[in-house]
């Protein structure tokens, strides 16, 4: 067993240490274990310098997030699989507790759209199925220290090639990925929008004109992002109110990370869209870019009636979509559930499955109960009835709790 920095085998520290397979598929599989993201930097940035699937998949991104979140560093653990000793997939993970069960997952959580390893996946798709449930088997072995480990949300097909993750853990299918994919915006114009669907969007354009002038511009790192980000996040908690949801993005303190992805040095490559009327914010969308590929986080609309009769959320999409195509972007993602927006311009759809894998026998009782959680959830959330039943039981809850939490202080 191979150590590297004097690390012995089998413990996490700053340094990174090797475990053999007891077979060869195609070359021998090891695997590579650290809690330190410096030292496993240069292998992230090789292996992402193609296409990715999802920003949770981008080193700043995370690493920013870790930073953001003052994650400690025993709380993170970066898995490298290798054949034949060169890196082909890394996965890294939070170590966090779930109602007290400690659990091995993604680290933003429901914050992007889907996730993945990052991996070669054409040399995945050249191991086969014995292949690759051998390098997963060897990668979470290295593991130590929670129950389970949850792999939220990751897609069905990857690079082109289905089933890559068939083999990592029990799945459960439970949502959809959107995305556009197109050559030019002449193509999606054709395909996407029929005479009646022009019509339309040209009548809730001269309605917003009428109203003002209205302009559109792109914001990148280093621009005027401030205020665009502070009245997309009043523009969301005001659309969450209204819809009687709890806004997440305050909840969990979330605006200041969203501004140090958008600073001149984050790392990571964002897109503002912002619509204005007279000069004023109505709409925003807060973009990641990674090479051919655009990445939407979060959207967000006036919440003034008025203004909303001229649909500024979806004028400022249609200007979106009228220039991203012809700009060189071949893929833009929406992320999962569905919304009218995504059924009017989404020509992919991709199941997306959430893989468990019970590292001790009470994880593996745990993977049954969440299974059988999301699967209820999923039930919930076809249901409108049922949708609104539970909607109103936790309003009423975090009325309470806020009552409660009042009269404590």
């Amino acid at each position: 067993m191979l150590a590297i920095d004097g690390n012995k085998a089998g413990e996490v520290g700053d340094g990174i240490d090797l475990m053999p397979a007891a077979a060869r598929v195609l070359g021998e599989i090891t695997a590579m274990v650290t809690s330190d993201i410096e030292h496993i930097e240069a292998i992230w940035r090789s292996l992402q310098a193609g296409n990715i699937e999802s920003p949770g998949q981008n080193f700043d991104f995370i690493r920013l997030w870790i930073e953001d979140r003052g994650i400690k560093r025993d709380d993170q653990r970066y898995l490298v699989g290798c054949v034949d000793g060169a890196p082909v997939a890394l996965m890294a993970l939070h170590r966090k507790r779930v109602y007290g069960v400690p659990v091995f997952t993604w680290f933003p959580g429901a914050n992007v759209g889907c996730y993945a390893p990052l991996a070669k996946y054409d040399v995945l798709a050249d191991l086969g199925p014995v292949g690759r449930s051998l390098l997963w088997q060897v990668m979470l072995a290295r593991l130590e220290g929670a129950d389970v480990v949850y792999l939220r949300s990751m897609p069905t097909e990857l690079g082109g090639h289905p089933g890559l993750l068939d083999e990592l853990g029990q799945t459960l299918t439970v949502e959809t990925l959107y995305r556009s994919e197109y050559s030019s915006w002449e193509e999606c114009d054709q395909l996407q929008r029929s005479k009646s669907r022009r019509k339309h969007d040209r009548q809730q354009g001269d309605r917003l004109n009428a109203m003002g002038e209205v302009t559109f511009e792109v914001i990148n790192n280093g621009g005027d992002t401030d205020c665009a980000i502070e009245i997309m996040f009043k523009q969301r908690s005001a659309r969450f109110k209204a819809m009687g949801i709890r806004d997440a993005f305050l909840r969990q303190r979330l605006v200041g990370f969203y501004h140090a992805m958008a600073k001149p040095d984050s790392g990571v490559d964002i897109r503002l869209h912002v619509l204005r009327l007279n000069g004023d914010i109505v709409a925003v969308r807060y973009n990641v870019v990674h090479g051919n590929r655009l990445f939407c986080l979060i959207s967000s609309m006036s919440d003034d009636a008025e203004i909303q009769h001229g649909s500024p959320g979806k004028q400022c999409l249609l200007r979106v979509m009228q220039t991203v195509f012809d700009e060189g972007y071949r893929t833009f993602d929406m992320g999962s559930g569905f919304t009218d927006e995504k059924r009017h311009w989404c020509n992919v759809q991709t199941p997306l499955r959430q893989h468990y894998v019970g590292l001790t026998p009470r994880g593996t009782l745990i993977v049954s109960a969440h299974q059988a959680f999301q699967k209820t959830r999923a039930r919930i959330k076809a249901n409108r009835q049922l949708k609104t039943v539970v909607r109103g039981v936790q309003q009423a809850m975090d009325k309470v709790l806020g009552n409660k939490a009042g009269h404590e202080h």
